[in-house]
C-alpha cells in the first residue's frame, strides 16, 4: 500500500514524452541525428504494444534475448516472490539461496565439467570476465605460463561492447574509431561453409601451431557469428577447434550468449557437436528477457587456480554490483523450470523446420543473395544484383527500408545492415512465424519494386 506522502506522476503526453526522448534519452547503435521514436508501453505473448496501442509481433525477440514472449505469467510470478523476500545482495563476500540455486542448475544443464559459475550483468560483462580470468589462469596455476597473454578470435566475430570484449571482437564499423584503447588479438580467417573442412581447421592449426605459446585463449561463437550477419560455420568446424585447443594447449572460450537457451535447438550450441569448452559465456535468454543478467561458467581446474591465501594475492578481483542479483536469478530459474515442464525444445522442432520451409521461398527472390539459417536464428541477405551477389552500397540502409515495410505489416524487426534477422521468442506460434516471414518477403518484395531490373 502506497504511503499518504508518495503521490504517483501524472502521466505525460505523448507528444511531450518523444520530446524528452529526444533530448534526453541516448540510444545504443542509433544515429540520434535521424532517431524516429518508437515508445513501447506494453507487451503480451509475443506482441508489443506501442504508446498509441498498436501490435506489433516481435521478431527478433527484443534483441535476442526473450524467450518465452513477454508477461508470461510464471516469469511474473517468480519475481514478485523474490522481491517480497529480498531484491539485491552483494555478491561480493556474500549470497542467497536463489542465486545459489540457479548456479547449481547451471551447471547441471551445461556443458560437462562446467562447474564453477560467475555471474555478471551483461554478454559483454561475460566475456570480459572469461577474458580476464584465463590471463589470471595461465599466470596463477602451479607451473605458471606468463607468458600466454595473446587471445586468438575470428573475423567478424563480435562479443561486446567492453574494450576486452571489443578488442576480441573482429566488426571493423564497431570497434575501429576505439582501436587506440584495444589489445592486439590473432585474428583467424572465419571459416566458410563454401569450404572444405579440412581447409578451415588447416588454416587454424597452421597457426597455432607456430603461436600457441603465446596464446592463453581461443574465443569463438558456436555454430554461427551472429552479429556479423547470421555467418554459419561448416559442421564439424567447433569439435575440431576443441580438438585444436586441446592439443597446442590453450583455453576455448565459447562465447554463447546469442545462442545459448535454445535459439539453436539445443539448450546450447555446443551440445550439436558434443563440445565442453573451458570457459562458457552466457547472457540474453539466461532470465528470457526479463532482466539484466550473464554468468561465465568455468572448470575446476581454472577455478583452482585462483584459491590461496589472501597474501598470495590469487583472488579474481572483477566483479560487478548487480552480479548474481537474486531477482534475476529467480526468473532465471522459473525460465529453466519452463523449458524442462513444458518441453519447450521439443516443441520448438516444427518451428525451426516450418521457419525452413519460409527460407527455401525467400531464398529464392531476386533480391535475396542467400539465406543462413542455425535451429531458429535465421539471416536473409540483401543484394542488388543475384547472379554476382554484388551489395547495395551500405549507406543506402536497405535492410532498414525492408523492415520499415514490416512494421506495416504489424511485424518488429532489426536488420544486420542489408541482412534481415529473424529470431522470434520460441514461444511464438506457427500462425505468428508465418506472418513474421510474410512481412519480410513483403519488404523484399517493396525493396525490389523500386529497383531496377538487374537480377538474375
Amino acid at each position: 500500500m502506497l504511503s499518504p506522502e508518495f503521490q504517483v506522476p501524472s502521466p505525460a503526453s505523448r507528444a511531450q514524452l518523444e520530446i524528452w526522448d529526444r533530448q534526453h534519452v541516448w540510444h545504443a547503435f542509433t544515429q540520434m541525428a535521424e532517431y524516429q521514436p518508437l515508445m513501447i508501453e506494453r507487451a503480451e505473448g509475443c506482441t508489443l504494444y506501442d504508446i498509441d496501442g498498436n501490435g506489433y509481433l516481435d521478431g527478433v525477440s527484443s534483441l535476442w534475448c526473450n524467450v518465452h514472449g513477454h508477461r508470461h505469467p510464471r516469469l511474473d510470478a517468480a519475481i514478485c516472490g523474490q522481491i517480497d523476500r529480498v531484491a539485491h545482495v552483494t555478491n561480493l563476500g556474500a549470497s542467497n539461496p536463489t542465486t545459489i540455486q540457479l548456479a547449481r542448475r547451471l551447471t547441471e544443464i551445461a556443458p560437462r565439467g562446467l562447474n564453477r559459475v560467475f555471474f555478471s550483468s551483461d554478454g559483454a560483462c561475460a566475456v570480459e570476465a572469461a577474458i580476464k580470468m584465463a590471463l589470471q589462469y595461465w599466470r596463477q596455476r602451479s607451473d605458471p605460463r606468463p607468458e600466454k597473454t595473446l587471445y586468438a578470435a575470428f573475423d567478424a566475430a563480435y562479443h561486446g561492447d567492453t574494450l576486452g570484449s571489443v578488442s576480441v571482437s573482429g566488426v571493423d564499423r564497431f570497434q575501429a574509431i576505439f582501436k587506440p584503447l584495444l589489445f592486439d588479438v590473432l585474428r583467424l580467417p572465419c571459416p566458410s561453409l563454401a569450404q572444405a573442412l579440412s581447409h578451415s581447421l588447416g588454416r587454424l592449426e597452421s597457426t597455432l601451431a607456430e603461436q600457441h605459446a603465446q596464446i592463453a585463449a581461443l574465443v569463438v561463437e558456436p555454430l554461427i557469428q551472429c552479429a556479423a550477419g547470421m555467418m554459419t560455420h561448416p559442421p564439424g568446424f567447433l569439435r575440431g577447434v576443441r580438438e585444436l585447443c586441446s592439443k597446442y594447449n590453450l583455453l576455448l572460450i565459447a562465447d554463447e550468449v546469442a545462442t545459448g537457451f535454445g535459439r539453436t535447438g539445443r539448450m546450447f550450441a555446443c551440445q550439436h557437436e558434443d563440445v565442453a569448452p573451458d570457459i562458457l559465456c552466457l547472457g540474453k535468454g539466461l532470465t528470457a528477457g526479463y532482466l539484466p543478467m550473464a554468468a561465465t561458467l568455468t572448470t575446476d581446474e581454472v577455478w583452482r587456480a585462483f584459491l590461496g591465501k589472501y597474501a598470495e594475492s590469487k583472488t579474481f578481483c572483477h566483479g560487478h554490483t548487480y552480479g548474481g542479483n537474486p531477482l534475476a536469478a529467480a526468473v532465471a530459474l522459473a525460465s529453466l523450470d519452463i523449458f524442462e515442464q513444458q518441453h519447450v525444445l521439443e516443441n520448438l522442432q516444427p518451428k525451426i523446420a516450418r521457419l525452413t520451409e519460409h527460407l527455401t521461398r525467400l531464398a529464392e527472390l531476386p533480391n535475396v543473395g542467400g539465406v543462413r539459417q542455425c535451429g531458429f536464428i535465421a539471416g536473409i541477405e540483401l543484394v542488388r544484383d543475384k547472379a554476382t551477389r554484388e551489395p547495395f552500397p551500405w549507406a543506402e540502409q536497405r535492410g532498414f527500408a525492408v523492415c520499415a515495410v514490416a512494421k506495416r505489416h504489424g511485424v518488429l524487426l532489426r536488420p544486420l545492415g542489408d541482412v534481415i534477422v529473424i529470431m522470434p521468442p520460441l514461444a511464438v506460434t506457427t500462425e505468428e512465424l508465418d506472418r513474421i516471414c510474410a512481412a519480410v518477403e513483403a519488404g523484399i518484395g517493396t525493396l525490389m519494386a523500386g529497383l531496377p531490373s538487374r537480377t538474375a
